[in-house]
Order: C-alpha cells, then sequence, then structure tokens
C-alpha cells in the first residue's frame, strides 16, 4: 500500500515550491492535504520533464501524467503561478520568497544545466547537450525556436535512455546517415532496457554489436559478467524493433572516453578524439573505468553529450559537484535521507528544503521522482510541525498574488491553463491529432488573451 500523509485538514501552514515538474507537483500533492501550497514555475505550462523531456510519439504516458497533475492542481489549497522565475537574475529571488511569509521552501527545479566532461573543442559549433535538443524537438520555448543544425555523422556520448531518446530523433526524424553511441565502460553497464531499445533496434548494426561485445568478452568474463545476457537483450530487442523508417545506421561503441572534440579550422566539428579505456571493480556492487593511454579519432561532424545534467546554480544556492550541498545531519531524515541543505558557510537553511532531481540530479524517472516527492514532503511536514500556524495565510496569498500581479508579463494562474489545455485539445481536434501544442511563449499568452500577440490557429 502507497504511503501518504494524513487526509486534509484546515490548512495551518504556507509552504512554496519552486519548480511544477513531476517532483514538485507531488511534492505539491503531498503538502496541501494538510497546508496551503503555493506551486512557481518558471515555464508556462506545467509538468518539465514529463511535458517536454518525454519523447514526443509517447502521447499516452504523457496524457496519463497529465491527467494526474491536472487533478492535482484543481486542489483549492493548491496555487499556481506559471511563467514566474525565481532565480537571482528572475522575477523574484530565492531570499525574497523566504521574506514574504512562506514558512517552509521546497525546491524543485531540477536539473536545468547540462553536466561538461571539460574536454577542449567542446564550445565548437556542431557540439550540443542532450537537454537542448530534447527541450528542442518537445517544444519547449526558447529551445524550440532555437536551430540545432545536425550533420550526417553524429556521435552521442552516454548509454542511458536519453541516448536512445536522441537517437530516436535522429534516425526517425532527422534521418541521419550514422548515429553511433560512444560507452565509457561496458556492454555490462549500458542504462537503457530492452523496451527502450526496441525504439530504434531496427537501425542497430548488429553485426557490429556482436564484434563489439566479442572484443571485450574476456574483461567481462573477469568481471563477473555475462556477455550472452546482454547479447540476448540486444538481439532480442531486434527482434521486436518498430520498423526503421530511414536508412540510419546505429552503432555502439565501449570503453571509450572522449578528450578532445576536433574542428575543422572554420569553427566547426570535424573528429572526436577518444581515449580507450578498461574496467575494474571498484567495489562488489560498482565497476569502474581507467583509461589505457591508447587514442583514436572518430571522424564526425556533430557531437551530443547525453551524460546527465546538474543543478540550477542561478537559484543562489551553493552547490558541490552537480548538486545542492545537502545537510549530512538532517534533523527530518526520511529513509536515511536528507532533503535538507547547507549555506556556503555550512550553516543549515532550516526552512529550505529540496526534492527530486533538485536533491540528487539525473537520478531515475517519473516514478522515483513521485516516491522522493512524498518522501520530501514527509520532512517538511515533520519541521512544519515545529512552527506554529501561520497567522494569516489569506493576507500573506493576497500580498503574494500582488507582487506577481505587478510584474512587466503575464503570470500564469489555474484558472489560465484550463483555458490553455481547452484551446490546444480544440486544435488537435481540428487538426485530427493526438496532440497539440503551442511551441513559443508569444503564441500561448495570444490563445488566452494574455497578450497582443495573434496566433495561427488554422
Amino acid at each position: 500500500m502507497e504511503e501518504s500523509l494524513n487526509q486534509p485538514n484546515t490548512p495551518s501552514h504556507l509552504v512554496a515550491v519552486v519548480g511544477a515538474g513531476p517532483a514538485g507537483l507531488y511534492v505539491a500533492k503531498e503538502l496541501s492535504k494538510n497546508n496551503e501550497v503555493v506551486l512557481i514555475n518558471r515555464d508556462i505550462k506545467p509538468g518539465g520533464l514529463a511535458e517536454y523531456g518525454i519523447y514526443p510519439d509517447k502521447t499516452k504516458i504523457r496524457q496519463g501524467l497529465k491527467t494526474q497533475f491536472r487533478e492535482i492542481l484543481s486542489r483549492p489549497n493548491v496555487h499556481y503561478f506559471g511563467n514566474l522565475n525565481i532565480s537571482c537574475q528572475g522575477d523574484l529571488k530565492l531570499k525574497e520568497l523566504r521574506q514574504m511569509g512562506f514558512q517552509a521552501v521546497v525546491v524543485t527545479v531540477g536539473a536545468q544545466h547540462a553536466r561538461s566532461l571539460g574536454i577542449p573543442g567542446e564550445e565548437l559549433q556542431g557540439v550540443y547537450h542532450a537537454k537542448d535538443l530534447v527541450y528542442h524537438y518537445s517544444g519547449l520555448p526558447p529551445y524550440s525556436q532555437q536551430p540545432f543544425p545536425i550533420g550526417r555523422r553524429v556521435a552521442v556520448i552516454g548509454m542511458g535512455n536519453v541516448m536512445l531518446d536522441i537517437t530516436r530523433y535522429l534516425t526517425r526524424v532527422v534521418k541521419v546517415d550514422e548515429v553511433i553511441a560512444i560507452a565509457r565502460r561496458g556492454p555490462g553497464e549500458i542504462k537503457f532496457d530492452k523496451a527502450e531499445l526496441e525504439g530504434v533496434a531496427a537501425s542497430l548494426d548488429v553485426d557490429a554489436f556482436e564484434k563489439e561485445l566479442r572484443s571485450h568478452r574476456e574483461l567481462m568474463l573477469s568481471l563477473g559478467q555475462n556477455p550472452e545476457e546482454i547479447r540476448g537483450m540486444v538481439l532480442s530487442a531486434v527482434e521486436k524493433a518498430e520498423p526503421a523508417v530511414s536508412n540510419s545506421r546505429f552503432s555502439i561503441r565501449f570503453l571509450l572516453s572522449p578528450t578532445c572534440v576536433i574542428g575543422d579550422g572554420s569553427n566547426h566539428v570535424c573528429g572526436l578524439e577518444l581515449e580507450r579505456n578498461t574496467l575494474f571493480n571498484q567495489s562488489d556492487e560498482y565497476v569502474s573505468a581507467k583509461g589505457t593511454g591508447e587514442r583514436e579519432m572518430l571522424p564526425v561532424d556533430t557531437i551530443i553529450f547525453a551524460i546527465g545534467n546538474r543543478v540550477e546554480s542561478g537559484l543562489g544556492l551553493p552547490t558541490r559537484g552537480s548538486s545542492f550541498i545537502s545537510n549530512p545531519n538532517p534533523r527530518f531524515p526520511v529513509h536515511d535521507i536528507s532533503y535538507e541543505i547547507l549555506d556556503e558557510n555550512g550553516n543549515l537553511m532550516e526552512d529550505i528544503f529540496v526534492a527530486g532531481w533538485a536533491r540528487q540530479a539525473s537520478t531515475g524517472l517519473v516514478g522515483l521522482a513521485r516516491r522522493d516527492s512524498i518522501n520530501a514532503a514527509r520532512a517538511v511536514s515533520q519541521y512544519l510541525q515545529t512552527l506554529p500556524p501561520h497567522a494569516d495565510i489569506p493576507g500573506a496569498l493576497q500580498a503574494f498574488n500582488a507582487r506577481a500581479v505587478s510584474l512587466q508579463h503575464p503570470v500564469i494562474t489555474n484558472a489560465d491553463l484550463r483555458r490553455l489545455e481547452d484551446v490546444e485539445d480544440q486544435l488537435a481536434a481540428q487538426k485530427g491529432v493526438e496532440e497539440f501544442k503551442f511551441t513559443t511563449n508569444e503564441e500561448m499568452l495570444a490563445a488566452i488573451g494574455l497578450s497582443e500577440t495573434q496566433t495561427q490557429m488554422g
């Protein structure tokens, strides 16, 4: 049975949740059972990666999540404010938010910045980070309006489900000549499953994969890994693969680490230098890679890094690596996990909590975000129980709303969202498609009468 907080009571505390992706929405759901919640989102539409990170043709998954999110946003204790940026350079600073009567602030903004390998040449034209490209083809402003020219031979760095989504886009939409996935570790450390591979397996060069597997067979066996298990999974995916729609070739190279992006003299990528790796057991559960010093050069004209993301540094919260600095001795741990963070001096920020990818970047999908959010809500609830009830929740909500209205651009409410969804649903029906969504903020605002921009709805 799913664990949950108590059933609704008269709201006693006022909480702000920053970020309206899956983590933020599920936190809002749990906390709204006993508290008043203001849900603040940088984008016009809620959903985060559930709206703009799930591959576009997976409409049933997205629609199922939207149904859940609509129920959350329809709760009387959840107040949505979209198109409102909380950051050091945004509409409101986090410090200001903390001074506006909120008794706790839960940061769920996810991991907004792409991780970098820090190798020479990453700034060359033709080098992209997967997050930006995913946002582009998923229709998230302003990425939807930015050009992402793709060449004919593309290297995708990474071995997870995002790599496969990128490969799906490249082989089924762009229809490039070749996609080469580059993995730092071996076949035994792939991070995707058979079902995910089926979407691109029709383009897989099976002979090249078999050759790769044979070349690493002895190393895998020495680490206690079963090459035949990996082979069986891949061949099973090929048997059940979605039919190919292009002549694109997809191959996977293992035990290689990028060391330098090579330019053509005109500021554009023309190749990728790689160092060959070997593997060793760092622990009983973790296999690590180390370089051998041997190098090779892979001719490509586009490189896409699908190696994960790091948290939003623009919030003004100190970071370490790809995450905010967590409190190692939490006051309110849940399952031994800390949802609390420290400031730059190592002092506890007692009213700030984190959840989802804001707590641990690029970890898991919607299901994990949901579980983490429920646990984070428990931690926040324990903290709130140490505080007296809010003296004037209606007054604080009115003051926050007045501050939002005073901004120089429209701020989106629950009612605005419902109008936008109605317009997009009507357009989907008119066009005979499962889903329609506007890909610019101007179009969305115009559709609900919050902008003078005229929208082409035909």
